[in-house]
């Protein structure tokens, strides 16, 4: 085969795994929207109003006969979510990897998502229960979907390049939430303009999340290649290859003291995502109009904050850089119990914070994991991680829920997270990455 040949195949190469990273960085595009308006901004306080509205006079609901606190509810059905996603994910992994067929998994997740958002838009009067089971299964399919669509990373991106597409992928869908972000103020903040309440207004933009997680993920389902499975690997049924993963998993205990220390740091950051507007609106009194414009400049900071985060990770490694990023967020966290209350100077202040380390702890955690993966496992073990992301990250919603229904305080729970990012921290600086990556039989890039 001539020089030019070998150039022309590997120009051709080099094309196709652009298109396929485009293609990739669309899911971010559809599915973030659910975080940002469903998720961050609107369902915890609808969902906490319709609680309260069905409670009693106590201040209680009795969802299967248990008492709650009608304003710890939300966080419950996050944390139930989460322990479904638990349940699901390894077994949708090791398929995913033993019939190497991610695409037609990542379309039945997306699409469960996609629909359950989509019906909150029958989330009204004292429904707290419908929203509750529909949060459970969007969170839960959310969770699965990421899971098979981080599992793409390796085999679309060489070593040299995951950080970059990493952080590539989180700008977009921080690019996206916040242009949804706009159209939601349109229609709350000028609902009377438009000829709908305030609740139905909400409603709206709660189902518009899911149409537009449907219609985007279009793009990365057209795009996106499976890739074929050794007839060795394929041979394994699931259970047997779940059980193979777990102890290989054992055979590489550096990988597994990351996902610990990802596992406490992440738990912190999906609660804070989670939880925060709870907490402005309840604890400081502030308007969902000024709750949607924080997010909103939380996302487009965390667009210019997960490129700044991969250059630095470029100069300083990527460890370095989310540790320096974990410092950032405990600092924040802590400044958050001192806000004033009716205050949304502060808030935005606070949302700054958050934004410039939102996007990049996230990005370079996923790109730094991808090369503790031993090659063929990459469905598997992103299930594992996924767990850590979502999937185990029920603890903080749980301890949230749980300090508020003991204080009644909202400023006790958030400040019971800092812990979160003080002992992830602690767990990440004493893993060895580069001997991790060594282990799983990766090559070390020169900065990490």
């Amino acid at each position: 085969m001539g020089t030019g040949t070998v150039r022309t195949a590997a120009a051709g190469e080099t094309a196709d795994r652009r298109r396929e990273q485009r293609g990739w960085y669309f899911y971010d595009w559809a599915c973030s929207v659910y975080s940002t308006s469903v998720l961050t901004v609107f369902l915890g306080p609808y969902l906490t109003s319709v609680a309260e509205s069905a409670a009693d006079a106590e201040g209680f609901v009795h969802p299967l006969g248990i008492p709650v606190r009608a304003g710890s509810f939300f966080a419950y059905a996050v944390s139930l979510s989460v322990v479904l996603a638990v349940l699901v994910m390894p077994l949708v992994g090791a398929a995913a990897d033993r019939t190497g067929r991610k695409k037609p998994l990542l379309a039945a997740a997306a699409y469960t998502g996609a629909a359950a958002t989509a019906g909150m838009f029958f989330l009204d009067g004292e429904r707290y229960l419908l929203g509750g089971a529909l949060l459970v299964v969007a969170n839960a399919a959310q969770s699965v979907a990421m899971m098979l669509y981080n599992a793409y990373l390796p085999q679309i991106a060489p070593p040299e390049e995951r950080d970059a597409v990493s952080s590539r992928g989180w700008a977009f869908g921080y690019a996206a939430g916040a242009l949804v972000l706009v159209a939601n103020l349109v229609l709350y903040t000028g609902h009377d303009a438009f000829g709908v309440s305030e609740g139905t207004a909400v409603r709206i933009c709660l189902a518009s999340a899911g149409l537009w997680w449907g219609a985007f993920a279009l793009i990365p389902l057209r795009r996106l290649r499976d890739r074929r499975v050794p007839a060795r690997e394929a041979a394994l049924p699931g259970f047997r290859q779940l059980a193979a993963t777990v102890r290989d998993m054992r055979r590489h205990p550096l990988t597994l003291a990351f996902l610990l220390a990802y596992l406490v740091y992440n738990d912190g950051i999906q609660t804070v995502i989670s939880q925060a507007s709870v907490y402005g609106s309840r604890e400081l009194g502030l308007g969902q109009s000024t709750l949607i414009v924080a997010v909103l400049l939380v996302q487009v900071l965390a667009v210019a904050g997960a490129l700044a985060l991969g250059r630095l990770a470029r100069r300083y490694g990527a460890k370095r850089t989310i540790l320096g990023s974990l410092v950032a967020w405990t600092l924040t966290l802590a400044a958050g119990y001192f806000l004033p209350a009716g205050a949304p100077g502060w808030f935005f202040v606070l949302a700054a914070g958050i934004g410039l380390v939102l996007g990049g702890s996230q990005a370079l955690s996923r790109s730094l994991f991808s090369h503790l993966v031993p090659p063929g496992k990459e469905a598997e073990y992103f299930s594992a991680y996924e767990m850590s992301d979502r999937g185990m990250s029920w603890l903080g919603p749980l301890l949230f829920g749980l300090t508020y229904q003991v204080t009644g305080s909202y400023r006790d729970a958030i400040v019971s997270l800092v812990g979160f990012f003080v002992l992830g921290f602690v767990l990440l600086a004493r893993v060895p990455v580069r001997r991790a990556i060594t282990d799983a039989g990766n090559p070390v890039p020169e900065r990490i």
